[in-house]
Order: structure tokens, then C-alpha cells, then sequence
């Protein structure tokens, strides 16, 4: 929970950060004039110092020492509190002993050039750490601090935190909705983009449920608050983005792993190249020359643009996926879905609206109603079920007679259906066993049984005659079908429903969204059975769930990785699945998994071009074809660019 007091701690760091980093940048600057004036001093005025020789000596001895020390103190420093907490191969340490090791040799100017150049290229990398930081903060700044409440019939601006459940607090035009709640008065027009990417504004009414991190953008409303502020919709999503790196991935691990082998090594290597060569060639002519090498590979050996550059590349791929909605908990989720091949999906909710609609009214022969005289009686006979069949029913038969014409003894027959009289007719409407237990004329029931179709079926009488059928299907989702051929090209070999539906209805869904395996008429349990068969017959990649997050939370927690789609507001998807998609947009499944496969391989191109880099670096360091100048690209020069690199990922395309 966020309080005054850490946002003012946060401040005041942030505000201790900047102006550690504005005094590094002015002992960069002056240790540089130091040094430009001591190349001066030794370029112009050496050649022809004459008696003065010796002054120019101590004068090129106190620019350089001064340069070195201004820049060079604070490494030095740093390396000796790493030694005595144990951390012998720290970049400070390497840097400290290659440069003094310079210094030895007589290289002063190169050891001034290597400390400047370091320390120019940690506040460059700082800089740009803190640039990507930033810009994620403000793709994610969507929680206001304070909130305009209502307390004894005066308007008070408080802490957003300090608003307590049941109060109401007014939101103006323009304004971020501070907290979760109840619109109690007024209506308007709100902006959900922040927490779902979603770019159309959605109308919202007295009585909706509006959501912390909406931006009211048409009139004043007045809102019943119903959770607190730590526990908002909003700061939940940020605190999720904020701890996602505690869950690290497989490549973050390798590399921490990586430093600890590869630097300890090349310091192992450095020291047989000043030491054994001079060895057997000689230690007076040969030991300046192996030692100045040996100093090169310890500048160039330093792993930070791996242990930098890979997390950073993680964290601006959370972030990112944030702004669009997706929210992941960890970068070890996103590398799993990067390797993703199967995809399993629940079908009502996710690949269907999970809303019922009629999508045909079928007259029986020899009955002389028409389609829309057969759908106003079993609409009328439907008129006092509250189940979801009925629901749809009515919603299609919005006609002027609807709820008009003379319903009278009226019963509900539990899993059959309704027996009514509907003006003057006795009407049956229900399942086939409602038709058999009445023995409804001319009712069909093997012809029926061998019929295929696709959605439920609402079976009606009059008069005790078989009068036709109404069906009612689930409603696929307009862009399900594109998200299905978006995953296909981003490498998902086969996508699978596994619903709870019949196997007719189920795989006319699947055939006509591009669904490749159905797996039908399932239990909660069978789809977790489904899932580990799917995850025991999937060699090497990663078996992806997609549900509603209610419902489906053991599949979700069962899956290598469970995505929770339009999730906004609810916490058990929050809580159950490891990336959560806020809106109900199934094609943010298929940009989840290109913003994965997008970070890793930025992720790969990083550990691929350092490692490259610095071996070729570190080889031309042993054969004397380079001097300290490439060395110090091979560390700082590396670290910029994968920096860069990584930041690359939160441009939006």
C-alpha cells in the first residue's frame, strides 16, 4: 500500500539519485579538462621545454595524477569495500588494477583516458537505465495520489489513500478515477486505455462498476468508493509490473551464473599473460609490453553489458506489454511464452462472448405458423424463466406483442422446460424430454438425435403437436478468428478448445475460427487432465491456457503458463494466472506472444554481440593488435549499445 510517507522517501531519493549523478558528470568534466590539458602540455610544450624539462615533467605529473584521482578515487574505493565483503572480481576492482597496473608501466595517459572513459560510460549507462525507467513510469502513471471526497456535505481534497470504503469522491472531466466503486451519480464517457490498451472510449452509467486508472472524459460524476486504495484495481496492476523481475527468467539466471565463471577466468588469464610469456622470454625486455596486454583484458573482461542489458531488456518487454494491457508477473513467463507452441483455450467467454443469441427458427412441417408467430409464443411461454436460454429467447423476440398476449398457468419443469397457455394455445417449450414426457405428435426423437447442430435447441408444442425448433448459439467473438491466424503466424503449431459444450457445437465453433484439436463435453477436472496431456505430448515447447480466470483457475494454474483474458477488475484472474490480458480482446493473446518472442530475441541479440565482442576483443588483446583505447569499447562501448538495444523494445509498432 502506498502511503505519504514512501512517496516522500521516493522522492527524496529520486531527488539524492539526480544529484549524485549531476556531481558525477561535473568530476567527468573536470577530470577531462585535466587530461586534455596534459595532452596539450606533453604535445606542444614538452618537445621544446629545454631547461624547463623538469618543470614540465612535475606539471604533466599533476595534471594526469590529478585527472586519474578525481576519477579514479571513487572506483578504487569501491573496489576496496568489494574486496572486503568478499567480491574480488567486481568491475570496480578490475578497473582499478588494470589502471594502476598502467600506471606502473609508465601508460599514465591511457590510465587517465581508461578511468575517464569508465566513468563516462557508468553515467551514460545510468542515464539510460533511468530513461527506460522513466518512460515505463509514464506508460504506467495511472494512479493518481489524491482524491476529491465528499465529508459533511463539503467537497475535501485528501490522499487517495486515506479514502475508506463507502465514501464518495467526485471525479471532474479530465480527471484519473482515483479508486474502484459504484457510479452513484451522473454518467460519462470513460478513457480504459491505460489499463487495458483499448483505445475507445466506453460509456458508463449510474450503478456501473468503474475501475481506478479510468479517465473521466465527458461530466462530473460521483462514485461510492467499494475497495481501498491499496487494493484498487489500479495498484494491484502496478505492483505486479513493479515485483514482476523477483520472478526471474532461465537467461537472467544463466548470465548471473555466466559472470561469476567467465570473470574469475579471464582475470585467471590475464595474469598468465603478464606472467608466463616474460617468463620465458625474458622479464626485462618483454614484462611492460605482456602486463600493458594483461591490463587491456581485464578493462575489456568486465560482464556488465550482460548483467545489465538482459534484465533491462526483460523489464522494458513488461513494460511495454503493460501499456497494451497484458499484464505478466515475471520475465520468466514471458520467456516461456516466447517458446510457446500450443495454445489450449476455454470457449465460452473466451472464443465466444458468452452470450446467447437465436440463430434460427426452424417451423415444423404441416404446421401453419410462421417463423415469427412460432418465436412470439415461445418467447411468451419463456417469459417467466430466468434461465439464459429464456434470456436470449426474449432478447430476440423484442417485438411491440412481446410480454402482451395472455400467458396463463404457467409452470416450470425442472431440466425439461415450460408448460403454459399462451392465448388460448397450449404451448410446450424445452428440451427433448420435455417433448417425450408429453408425447408430443410428430416429434421425431432418432431423427432428432441424428440431426447436427450447432448451438442448444429450444423444442416447442402446440396443442400437443410438434410445432419446430428454435436454436441458440453462443456467440463467437468477430476478431477470434483473425487472432487464431495471428498466433499460427507467430509460430503457435496448434491451438485447442476444450470446452464443456457439446461436440457438434464445440466443433462448429472450432472449424469456423481456425481451431485445430477440440476436446468437448469436459468437466473443470477433465480440462486439467486434458492439460497435462497436452503438456506430457508436448516435447520441449511450452503448453499455453487461456481462460475467463474465474472459472478456469485450476487450468490456468496447472498450464506452463495461464492467461487470463478480460480480467479487468477481477481478482481471482489476477491472482490465478501468470499473464493477465485487462479487456476481453482475444487478439491481445497473439500480441503477448510476438511481444515474447520480440523480447527474447532481443534478449539473445544482446548475449550473442557482448559475448562476440569481448572474445574477439579479449584475443586481439593477447596477440598486442589492439591498444586500451578498443579495450574500453569492448566494455563500456558494448554496454551502451545493448543498452540501447533494449530500450528498443518499448517503441511501439
Amino acid at each position: 500500500m502506498s502511503c505519504c510517507c514512501c512517496e516522500h522517501d521516493h522522492e527524496h531519493g529520486h531527488e539524492e539519485h539526480e544529484h549524485g549523478e549531476e556531481m558525477s558528470l561535473k568530476k567527468i568534466i573536470l577530470s577531462a579538462l585535466l587530461f586534455a590539458a596534459g595532452i596539450i602540455v606533453e604535445k606542444i610544450f614538452a618537445p621544446s621545454a629545454g631547461d624547463n624539462a623538469q618543470i614540465i615533467r612535475g606539471v604533466l605529473l599533476a595534471l594526469y595524477f590529478g585527472s586519474y584521482i578525481i576519477c579514479g578515487l571513487p572506483v578504487i574505493r569501491e573496489a576496496v569495500e568489494g574486496l572486503s565483503k568478499g567480491k574480488c572480481f567486481s568491475e570496480s576492482f578490475l578497473m582499478a588494477v588494470a589502471t594502476i597496473g598502467a600506471v606502473v608501466i609508465g601508460e599514465t595517459m591511457e590510465a587517465c583516458a581508461v578511468m575517464i572513459l569508465f566513468q563516462l560510460g557508468e553515467y551514460l549507462e545510468d542515464k539510460a537505465s533511468d530513461k527506460t525507467k522513466d518512460t515505463i513510469a509514464e506508460l504506467l502513471d495511472i494512479r493518481p495520489d489524491t482524491a476529491c471526497v465528499i465529508r459533511d456535505g463539503k467537497e475535501a481534497v485528501i490522499d487517495a489513500d486515506d479514502v475508506e470504503v463507502g465514501e464518495t469522491i467526485i471525479v471532474k472531466p479530465g480527471e484519473l478515477v482515483p479508486l474502484d466503486g459504484i457510479i452513484s451519480k451522473g454518467s460519462t464517457m470513460v478513457d480504459t486505455s491505460a489499463l487495458t490498451g483499448e483505445s475507445v472510449p466506453r460509456e458508463i452509467n449510474e450503478g456501473d462498476e468503474i475501475l481506478s486508472g479510468f479517465v473521466n472524459t465527458r461530466a462530473v460524476i460521483e462514485i461510492k468508493v467499494t475497495k481501498e486504495f491499496g487494493e484498487s484495481t489500479v495498484s494491484k496492476i502496478l505492483d505486479l509490473i513493479e515485483n514482476a523481475q523477483e520472478k526471474k527468467a532461465s537467461s537472467e539466471k544463466f548470465i548471473t551464473r555466466f559472470a561469476k565463471v567467465y570473470t574469475p577466468i579471464v582475470c585467471i588469464l590475464a595474469v598468465a599473460v603478464a606472467v608466463v610469456p616474460p617468463t620465458i622470454l625474458g622479464w626485462n625486455e618483454h614484462f611492460k609490453t605482456w602486463l600493458y596486454r594483461a591490463c587491456e583484458m581485464l578493462v575489456v573482461s568486465c560482464p556488465c553489458a550482460l548483467v545489465i542489458s538482459v534484465p533491462l531488456s526483460f523489464f522494458a518487454g513488461i513494460g511495454r506489454a503493460g501499456k497494451d494491457g497484458i499484464l505478466v508477473k515475471g520475465s520468466s513467463y514471458l520467456e516461456l511464452l516466447s517458446r510457446a507452441d500450443t495454445i489450449a483455450f476455454d470457449k465460452t467467454g473466451t472464443l465466444t462472448k458468452g452470450v446467447y443469441e437465436v440463430t434460427d427458427v426452424e417451423v415444423a412441417e404441416g404446421c401453419s405458423l410462421s417463423k415469427e408467430e412460432l418465436a412470439a409464443l415461445v418467447t411468451h411461454a419463456e417469459y417467466y424463466s430466468d434461465h439464459p436460454v429464456s434470456r436470449s429467447l426474449r432478447n430476440f423476440h423484442a417485438c411491440e406483442n412481446c410480454g402482451k398476449l395472455t400467458v396463463e398457468e404457467a409452470e416450470e419443469i425442472s431440466g425439461h422446460g415450460i408448460k403454459c397457455v399462451v392465448d388460448g394455445k397450449k404451448v410446450l417449450a424445452g428440451n427433448k424430454k420435455l417433448m417425450l414426457l408429453e408425447k408430443v405428435l410428430g416429434f421425431d426423437e432418432k431423427s432428432e438425435a441424428a440431426s447436427d447442430v450447432a448451438g442448444s435447441v429450444v423444442y416447442a408444442a402446440i396443442d400437443g403437436v410438434f410445432a419446430g425448433r428454435i436454436i441458440i448459439s453462443d456467440v463467437v467473438k468477430e476478431n477470434a478468428k483473425a487472432a487464431i491466424e495471428e498466433l499460427h503466424k507467430a509460430g503457435i503449431s496448434k491451438a485447442v478448445m476444450l470446452t464443456g459444450d457439446t461436440r457438434n457445437n464445440a466443433q462448429a465453433i472450432a472449424s469456423s475460427i481456425g481451431i485445430d484439436e477440440v476436446r468437448a463435453e469436459l468437466l473443470p477436472q477433465n480440462k486439467v487432465e486434458e492439460i497435462e496431456s497436452l503438456m506430457k505430448n508436448n516435447s520441449g515447447g511450452t503448453v499455453v491456457f487461456v481462460g475467463d480466470g474465474i472459472n478456469d483457475a485450476p487450468v490456468l494454474t496447472r498450464s506452463d503458463v495461464g492467461i487470463a483474458m478480460g480480467a479487468m477488475g477481477s481478482d481471482s484472474a489476477i491472482e490465478a494466472a501468470d499473464i493477465v490480458i485487462m479487456d476481453d480482446n482475444i487478439e491481445n493473446v497473439a500480441l503477448a506472444v510476438k511481444l515474447a518472442k520480440k523480447t527474447m530475441v532481443n534478449v539473445k541479440q544482446n548475449i550473442g554481440f557482448s559475448i562476440a565482442v569481448k572474445v574477439a576483443i579479449l584475443g586481439l588483446c593477447a596477440g598486442g593488435f589492439v591498444n586500451m583505447w578498443l579495450a574500453i569499447f569492448g566494455d563500456v562501448g558494448v554496454c551502451l549499445l545493448t543498452i540501447l538495444n533494449s530500450i528498443r523494445l518499448l517503441k511501439k509498432k
